[in-house]
C-alpha cells in the first residue's frame, strides 16, 4: 500500500506579514496532483491542519475544496486534529464525512479504532491519535498526574490491544501528533510542555509498522518506521534550511517500510543575512538573496537612520529586521529579546521573580507556576479563552 504523508498545514496562517492562502492553495493543488500521478492508496494528515482553533473563513474554504478534491479521486484521507486545531470543531461531520473517505480522527476516546484500509495484500489499521492535551485526557485514560509520555503510551495500548485481535498478517500505521525525543524543533511550533516536560520516547511507538507523525516542522526520521513530514511551507526564518516535503511510505505484505520525499511548491525561497547595513548593501555574494524573503540582522555598533528602507532597495522582500552589535553579556544595552533567548516560559517566570524580591522561587512556589502554565496550554488546547 502506497500512503502520502504530510502534516502541519497550518490554514490560515501568515508568514510574518505575509499572507500565505496562496502558497497554502498551491500547496493543496500539488497534493492532489501527487496523489494522482503516483498512484497513492490513502493519504494521512498528521495534525495542526488550521493554525488556530477558530480559522478564517477563507482557511475552511480552503479546506472544504481540499477534503472534495481527494474525496472525487476515491482515495482515503485519514486526519487528526492537532495542539493548533479546535478537535470538536474540526471534528464537527465526521460521521458524514467517512462515507466519503475523508476519516477525521479527533477524539481521544476514539484512538483503539481503526480505519481499515484494504489491499491484495489484506488489511492495514489506520490508527489516529490526535493531539492529546495531558490534563484534558487523563481521566479518559485513567492516569494521574498525566504528561505525554503517560498519555500517549495509554492511547498506543489501546492500539496494540486491538491489533492483537486482529488477524496476524494486519498491517498497522499510527498517525500522532507530538515532539517525540530526537526530534529537531523550530522557532514555528507552538510549545506543548506539561511539568516541564515537552518530548515522548520513540520506543512508546513501539509494535507498529508505520508512525505518521506531525508537530515538527522539519521533514525528519526519527527512525524508519517513525517519521514527521514537517510543514509544507515554512513559519518562520528558522526554516530557512529547510526541503518542505512530503513522504511518500511504500508499506510492503510483510510491513515493511521505503520512503521517499516529494518536494512541496517553494513560493519564494528564504535568507538570513547578517553584517553592517553598508556590507549588506554593498556584498555581491548576496545577489542571490534579492528576490528571496529576509531576514537582515544587523550587527552595526550604533543603529543607521532607515535601515528597513535602505534594505528594502536592495532587498525588496525583507520581512525581518534584528539589531545585535557585538556586546558582553553583562552590558545594560543587551536587548531584552536577547537575554531572554532559549530560556522557556517556566525559567522566565523564576528569573522574574528572583528580581523582584531577590530570592527565587522554593520548590513549591517552582509548583504553582508549573502548574499555571500547563493549565493556561490545556485552555489553549481545549479552544477556551485564559483564565
Amino acid at each position: 500500500m502506497r500512503l502520502l504523508h504530510t502534516s502541519d498545514w497550518h490554514l490560515g496562517r501568515s508568514f510574518h506579514r505575509v499572507g500565505m492562502l496562496g502558497p497554502q492553495a498551491g500547496f493543496l493543488d500539488h497534493l492532489v496532483t501527487t496523489v494522482h500521478e503516483h498512484d497513492v492508496d490513502a493519504v494521512l494528515v498528521s495534525g495542526d491542519v488550521y493554525d488556530r482553533a477558530v480559522p478564517p473563513l477563507a482557511a475552511v474554504e480552503l479546506f472544504d475544496d481540499a477534503l472534495h478534491r481527494l474525496a472525487d479521486l476515491g482515495v482515503p484521507t485519514v486526519m487528526i486534529s492537532g495542539n493548533h486545531d479546535s478537535a470538536r470543531r474540526l471534528g464537527v461531520g465526521a460521521g458524514l464525512m467517512g462515507r466519503a473517505g475523508i476519516h477525521l480522527r479527533t477524539e481521544a476516546s476514539a484512538c483503539g479504532t481503526p480505519v481499515l484500509l484494504p489491499d491484495a495484500h489484506g488489511d492495514v489499521a489506520v490508527y489516529g491519535l490526535p493531539y492529546l492535551e495531558p490534563a484534558l485526557v487523563r481521566d479518559e485514560f485513567g492516569v494521574e498526574k498525566a504528561g505525554h509520555e503517560k498519555v500517549l503510551a495509554a492511547a498506543m495500548d489501546r492500539v496494540r490491544a486491538d491489533l492483537a485481535g486482529r488477524d496476524p498478517g494486519t498491517r498497522s500505521v499510527v498517525l500522532a501528533h507530538a515532539f517525540v525525543t530526537g526530534g529537531e524543533p523550530s522557532d514555528s511550533e507552538r510549545d506543548i510542555t506539561v511539568g516541564g516536560v515537552a518530548a515522548v520516547p520513540a520506543g512508546v511507538f513501539d509494535g507498529v509498522d508505520y508512525v505518521a507523525l506531525g508537530h515538527l516542522h522539519g521533514c525528519q526520521t526519527i527512525t524508519d518506521r517513525v517519521r514527521y513530514s514537517g510543514s509544507p511551507l515554512p513559519y518562520s526564518f528558522s526554516e530557512a534550511t529547510h526541503r518542505k516535503t512530503m513522504w511518500l511510505v511504500d508499506l510492503a505484505a510483510d510491513g515493511a517500510v521505503t520512503a521517499e520525499r516529494v518536494d512541496c511548491p517553494v513560493p519564494r525561497a528564504l535568507a538570513r543575512i547578517r553584517g553592517t547595513l553598508d556590507d549588506l548593501l554593498a556584498d555581491p555574494a548576496l545577489a542571490r538573496h534579492e528576490e528571496a524573503w529576509v531576514e537582515a540582522t544587523l550587527t552595526d555598533p550604533v543603529r543607521p537612520s532607515d535601515p528597513m528602507a535602505r534594505l528594502t532597495e536592495r532587498f525588496p522582500h525583507t520581512l525581518g529586521l534584528v539589531f545585535d552589535p557585538a556586546r558582553t553579556a553583562d552590558d545594560p544595552g543587551l536587548s531584552y529579546a536577547r537575554r531572554l533567548a532559549g530560556r522557556d516560559d517556566q525559567q522566565i517566570a523564576e528569573d522574574f521573580v528572583a528580581h523582584v524580591r531577590g530570592a527565587g522561587p522554593d520548590a513549591d512556589e517552582r509548583t504553582v507556576l508549573r502548574d499555571a502554565f500547563d493549565a493556561v496550554r490545556a485552555d489553549d488546547a481545549a479552544g477556551e479563552p485564559a483564565r
